[in-house]
């Protein structure tokens, strides 16, 4: 009878055509993100097998809105394993000699595309054979962070949170309590399977280093937190520090801004009052070119002066020179009348 059933099975298990048979069993694979799948697929042949030797594998992508893909192709002695541009690259015989009878393939660098229904079809005329295996990629825990929601004050209510950035589900986790002899409370014993411990009241029997591993079927990850329960703070007392700091800052600030303000009047003040000058002052004239002006005319008046009138002309302050400010035109001096000589 057992031996009834034992045939019975491999019957189920093995897909036979004439005289090929694929020895692989259908299964189904998990493995982890960036890891490497491998995918099995044996063969045996007989006598009767003379034709070329052909294997494909497939790709049936898990969403079921794509057809099937082939990823993998012998045929005619070559291998060609750019079908699919999702896996290219990725995707490799794992024998060299595939007429040995293993078809096994590797995929590398998993994706969560790769999930799906991989098919391994081997013909050598007149035999034919084919087997399914269903992969599933999932991601291990990781980036897992530990932190205090609440106030850590004695007497408060806060919680302890354990949560990862990524993984697959399900996911288990496990706190433990690293330091410190004491015992925790039974309440919160019965939460260390959970990613959220609640504490009540708190005391300082809950102070101490606590550890949260999350684990999935692909792998795990850790985070540490220390908590320490203290007496409350003086509340009333930060608040008043709070507001005064407010305060002084405030003050600080409209002294700058009046500063700036003033500083901004002044320079105006002092543009305005320089332009008035320079529109209502005339530039002074040169005092060179008014004294030589002076000096030229009296010049002229000596070039028309007689013998007899050069001694009235000599008592004239000659010495007069305009200063920087005359501004009038010089006068001739005034000439005696000229005498008539008698007799001559």
């Amino acid at each position: 009878m057992a031996l009834l059933l034992r045939f019975v099975v491999l019957w189920g298990v093995a897909d036979f055509t004439r005289s090929l048979s694929i020895t692989t069993p259908d299964q189904m694979i998990e493995k982890a993100k960036g890891e490497t799948a491998y995918l099995p697929c044996k063969f045996t042949l007989s006598p009767e097998d003379q034709g070329p030797l052909d294997i494909e594998w497939l790709l049936s992508p898990a969403d079921n809105q794509k057809v099937d893909q082939v990823i993998i192709l012998y045929s005619g002695d070559k291998i060609y394993d750019d079908y699919y541009q999702d896996l290219k690259g990725r995707v490799h015989f794992t024998s060299n000699d595939l007429k040995s009878g293993d078809a096994s393939i590797n995929v590398t660098n998993l994706q969560l595309s790769d999930i799906g229904t991989y098919q391994c079809k081997v013909k050598k005329a007149p035999g034919v054979g084919n087997k399914k295996i269903q992969l599933t990629v999932l991601v291990k825990p990781s980036g897992t962070r530990c932190y205090v929601d609440g106030s850590e004050e004695i007497g408060s209510d806060f919680k302890l949170k354990c949560e990862p950035k990524e993984g697959s589900l399900p996911l288990q986790y496990q706190w433990q309590k690293l330091s410190n002899s004491q015992k925790l409370p039974a309440s919160l014993l019965a939460e260390m399977t959970s990613p959220v411990i609640s504490v009540k009241n708190a005391t300082t029997e809950y102070s101490g280093t606590y550890s949260c591993t999350v684990t999935n079927r692909v792998g795990s990850d850790q985070c540490l937190l220390r908590l320490d329960v203290v007496p409350p703070s003086n509340r009333a007392g930060t608040i008043a520090g709070a507001v005064v700091g407010i305060l002084l800052a405030l003050v600080l600030i409209g002294f700058i801004v009046f500063c700036c303000r003033k500083k901004r009047r002044e320079e105006k003040y002092e543009k305005e009052v320089h332009h008035d000058i320079r529109e209502d002052v005339p530039p002074p004239k040169s005092r060179t070119s008014t004294a030589r002006s002076y000096i030229g005319s009296n010049h002229s008046s000596l070039g028309s002066m007689s013998p007899s009138n050069m001694e009235g002309y000599s008592k004239t302050q000659y010495n007069q020179v305009p200063s920087e400010d005359f501004e009038r035109t010089p006068q001739s001096p005034t000439l005696p009348p000229a005498k008539t000589w008698e007799g001559a």
